[in-house]
C-alpha cells in the first residue's frame, strides 16, 4: 500500500529547472526588448548620423513616429478644398515632400517611422537606383497593407525574378493584341451607353461624370481579358478590390506597429473580411481553369489561361493570328491610336499614376557622391522630376504635346526623366495593357463626341493609392451625329 501511494505521488521538479526556465523567459523579454529599442531608436539615429555627416538635412528623428503625423497633417489640409485649374498640382499631392525640400534644399531626407529616406531627383542617380534591383529594393509592406499591395508588386529578390518570368509572357505586345475584342467590346459598350444617354437629353448634349464609368469601364477590362468566361467572378474580385483599396489606404498612411493586425478593430475584422472572400473567388475561378486546362477544354487567350500556361511551361512559341471581327482592326486601332499618342506621354507626365516611388536601401552603397548605409531609404518625387525645368525646359509645368511628337527617348534626351510607371527592369508590367486600353477608349469616344470640361467640374487631385479625381470627372459630351 505505501509502495502504491510512493508511485501516486506527483514528481517534484528539480529546483535548478525551474530556475533555467526563468532565466531562459528573462533572456527573451531582454532580448525583444534591446530589439525593440534598437528598432525605434538606436538604429534611426545611428542612421541620422550617417546622413547628416554627408550634409544631407531633415528634420531630427521623433520617436516610432518620424514625419508622418506632420506629414499626414499637411495631407488632411491640402485635401481640405479644391485648386484651380491654373494652379501648381503639387502643394495638394506632395505637401509635405515639398515644405523638407523648401526648408532643406533638394539634398534632403524625411522620416518613414523610423526609415530616414534620401531625395534623389539627378537623373544619373534614379537610373543606378531603377537598375540596381538588388540593392534598391521595394520597402516591405505593413501586414495589413499585403492583403491588397503583395504579388510581384512587392516581390524582390529571386522571388520577384521568378514571378516576373511567369507573367511577362501575358503582356508581351502580340498577347495583347488578341485581347482587342475585349478591349473593343467594353469600350463601344460605356459608349453606346453615354450615346443612349446623350440622345435622351433635349439638346443632344449632356453633363456626364466620366470617372465612375472609367473605372466600371477598367473593371470591366480586367474581368474580360484576365478571366475570359469566368468574368462576372472577376467583377467581383475587382469590386471588392476597390473597397480593398480605400482601406489599404488607410492603413498605409499610419505607422506600423507589430503585432497590431491581430487586434480585432473594425477595420482589421474588414481587411482580413475581404481577403478571405477575394482568396475563395480566386481560388474558385482558378481551379476551375485548371480543371479545364487538364481536359483540353480551357481557353487561352486571355490573362488567366496565359498565365496558366506560362506556370505549366507549355507556352507556344507563335501566336496563330486569328483575330474574329471585332468592328475595328488591329490596324484601324493602330492608325487612330497614333492621333491619341501624343496626348498620352504629356497627360501621364503632368499627372504620374505614382507621384512618389520609394526603395530600401539593402546593403551599404554609393549613390553618386553619397555613401548609403543598409537600412536607409529612397524617395523619388516623379512628379517633381517631371517638373524640374533643368530638365524639361522652361515650359515644364505646361501641357505641350509637342514636346513627345518625336518620342519620349528624344523628349527627355535619354535621360531616366520620365516615371509615370516607373522605369528600368521593375517598370510597371501592365503599362502596355493600361495604354492600350485608354487609347481604345479615346479612339472611340473621339469617333461619336466632342467634350469640353463642366462648369461643374471641380478640381482636386488626391493620392489613394494612385493619383485620382477626388470629387469625379465632370465633362459636358456633344454627340457628332
Amino acid at each position: 500500500m505505501e509502495a502504491l501511494q510512493e508511485e501516486a505521488a506527483p514528481l517534484s521538479v528539480p529546483i535548478w529547472i525551474n530556475n533555467v526556465a526563468t532565466l531562459v523567459m528573462v533572456a527573451g523579454v531582454i532580448i525583444a526588448l534591446v530589439r525593440v529599442v534598437n528598432s525605434v531608436w538606436v538604429k534611426p539615429r545611428t542612421l541620422e548620423r550617417w546622413l547628416t555627416q554627408q550634409n544631407l538635412k531633415g528634420n531630427s528623428y521623433r520617436f516610432v513616429y518620424g514625419d508622418l503625423k506632420e506629414m499626414e497633417k499637411m495631407v488632411q489640409h491640402a485635401n481640405s478644398k479644391p485648386i484651380s485649374l491654373d494652379d501648381d498640382i503639387v502643394p495638394r499631392i506632395i505637401p509635405f515632400h515639398l515644405h523638407i525640400i523648401r526648408n532643406y534644399g533638394e539634398k534632403c531626407f524625411i522620416w518613414l517611422g523610423g526609415r530616414p529616406m534620401v531625395n534623389t531627383t539627378n537623373p544619373e542617380e534614379l537610373k543606378d537606383v531603377f537598375n540596381k534591383i538588388s540593392v534598391f529594393q521595394k520597402i516591405p509592406n505593413n501586414p495589413l497593407a499585403k492583403l491588397l499591395v503583395s504579388g510581384i508588386i512587392e516581390y524582390n529578390g529571386e522571388t520577384w525574378v521568378k514571378h516576373r518570368k511567369i507573367i511577362n509572357p501575358a503582356f508581351h505586345h502580340e498577347k495583347l493584341k488578341l485581347m482587342l475584342p475585349a478591349f473593343y467590346e467594353c469600350c463601344n459598350k460605356m459608349v453606346n451607353e453615354w450615346k443612349k444617354l446623350v440622345s435622351e437629353s433635349e439638346n443632344g448634349s449632356m453633363d456626364l461624370d466620366v470617372w465612375p464609368w472609367s473605372q466600371g469601364m477598367t473593371a470591366d477590362v480586367i474581368s474580360r481579358t484576365a478571366f475570359g468566361s469566368s468574368c462576372e467572378e472577376g467583377r467581383k474580385v475587382l469590386q471588392l478590390q476597390i473597397q480593398q483599396a480605400h482601406l489599404t489606404h488607410k492603413v498605409l498612411r499610419s505607422i506600423y506597429i507589430p503585432g497590431w493586425r491581430f487586434v480585432p478593430t473594425k477595420l482589421n475584422r474588414r481587411l482580413k473580411e475581404l481577403e478571405k472572400e477575394i482568396t475563395l473567388l480566386l481560388r474558385g475561378i482558378i481551379n476551375k481553369r485548371e480543371k479545364g486546362r487538364e481536359e483540353g477544354e480551357a481557353p487561352t487567350d486571355d490573362l488567366l489561361g496565359i498565365l496558366l500556361e506560362s506556370n505549366h511551361r507549355e507556352m507556344e512559341d507563335n501566336i496563330n493570328g486569328n483575330n474574329k471581327n471585332v468592328g475595328m482592326s488591329i490596324e484601324d486601332v493602330s492608325q487612330l491610336a497614333s492621333s491619341s499618342k501624343r496626348r498620352g506621354p504629356p497627360t501621364l507626365w503632368l499627372y504620374p499614376p505614382a507621384p512618389i516611388l520609394t526603395r530600401v536601401v539593402l546593403e551599404e552603397t554609393r549613390l553618386g557622391n553619397l555613401r548609403l548605409p543598409a537600412g536607409s531609404g529612397i524617395v523619388i518625387p516623379a512628379i517633381l522630376v517631371h517638373q524640374d525645368p533643368l530638365l524639361w525646359g522652361d515650359d515644364a509645368k505646361d501641357f505641350n504635346p509637342q514636346r513627345f511628337c518625336e518620342g519620349i527617348s528624344k523628349a527627355t534626351k535619354s535621360q531616366t526623366s520620365y516615371l509615370p510607371f516607373g522605369w528600368g527592369p521593375r517598370i510597371c508590367i501592365g503599362q502596355n495593357f493600361a495604354l492600350l486600353e485608354v487609347k481604345m477608349a479615346l479612339c472611340l469616344i473621339l469617333q461619336n463626341f466632342s467634350f469640353e470640361l463642366s462648369p461643374s467640374y471641380t478640381h482636386a487631385p488626391i493620392v489613394v493609392l494612385t493619383l485620382q479625381p477626388q470629387f469625379g470627372t465632370h465633362i459636358i459630351l456633344h454627340k457628332l451625329y
